[in-house]
């Protein structure tokens, strides 16, 4: 259990040392308070545009973030050799596939954090046609992440350490503060020292976008194992896209009647229906989305998913020559 848990944590430590996990991790979050700048002229819909359009760059950053991470933690190191180097050692296979599973879904994880803060400071920062951008909310936002990149900074030059790593878990503290000053303490259109009006029900929603995020990675890992990063990327995004319109193809096919023929059926279990985990539509109609019975059921779907991803990834992974 001790290797397991060092090989994981050495993955998720080199993954936030990759400098695009620093670049997709800030440019993300950036992004989608950049969403809430503008003037929409949306009739009246214009938070509902807002924080749908920050929750489907959350997942499309997560989606990069899976794929690349999947290739640099195992694609290049067998690549490279270090696989081998670690299988040498009295470590299976499997636990090696399973730790670097466990790596890349924490430093996603921390992705996916600060992409939540990003989707609810947007949705405090939305405004009708009547308001104006809160430029308070953005100048703090900003300093957060400049601090961030100071502080890497700081202990790379005085310290030695590595600067990537750092600005990210850096940045994970500073956007957190960030966070939390503007929501007590900022509101649009209300000047400062007035409470903020932040929607809540996108916690659940980003929740479950991290599910799906984990099951893009064991997709990922599963291809790593044979394929590299280009090839990857190609299989996981016609998973994906697949996956948006699996409810349309079964339907057409008979699904919905009950005489779908086999081959459909076991298309609609093997391809993930990614719409089990978006709830932008049904925030946007305005349901309430904080039934964490749901939730409970769809991060069983996601183990049950991901652990046959894995399971197929490590039959691929026996049957590799690694010298």
């Amino acid at each position: 259990m001790r290797q397991f848990f060092t090989i994981a944590a050495n993955a998720f430590m080199e993954l936030i040392r990759q400098p695009v996990f620093l670049l997709l991790m800030t440019g993300s979050a950036a992004f989608e308070l950049f969403l809430a700048v503008p003037y929409y002229f949306a009739f009246g819909d214009e938070s509902k545009l807002v924080q749908s359009s920050a929750l489907a760059v959350m997942l499309l950053s997560g989606l990069f973030g899976a794929v690349l991470s999947a290739s640099a933690s195992l694609a290049r190191e067998i690549r490279v050799g270090t696989a081998l180097a670690v299988l040498s050692k009295p470590i299976g296979r499997a636990q090696f596939l399973l730790a670097k599973f466990a790596g890349l879904a924490a430093a996603l994880t921390l992705l996916t954090y600060v992409n939540l803060i990003g989707v609810l400071l947007c949705s405090q920062m939305a405004f009708d046609a009547y308001g104006s951008t809160d430029l308070v909310a953005l100048g703090i936002f900003a300093a957060a992440v400049a601090v961030a990149y100071a502080l890497g900074g700081f202990s790379n030059f005085f310290l030695r350490r590595p600067f990537v790593s750092d600005a990210v878990l850096a940045l994970v503290v500073t956007v957190t503060l960030a966070a939390f000053v503007t929501v007590q303490f900022t509101h649009p259109n209300m000047g400062v020292y007035s409470p903020g009006h932040v929607d809540w029900r996108l916690v659940p929603a980003g929740i479950l976008i991290l599910f799906a995020l984990w099951i893009l990675a064991a997709l990922a890992l599963a291809c790593s194992t044979r394929l590299d990063t280009i090839p990857t990327l190609a299989v996981c995004s016609a998973f994906f896209l697949i996956g948006l319109i699996s409810d349309y193809i079964y339907s057409k096919a008979g699904g919905g009647t009950g005489s779908a023929p086999w081959w459909a059926s076991t298309l609609y279990t093997i391809i993930p229906n990614w719409q089990l985990f978006w709830l932008a539509d049904a925030i946007d109609m305005g349901k309430s989305t904080f039934h964490w019975d749901y939730v409970a059921k769809a991060f069983a779907y996601t183990i049950g998913y991901a652990g046959a991803a894995l399971a197929v990834g490590t039959a691929l992974f026996e049957e590799r020559e690694l010298s």
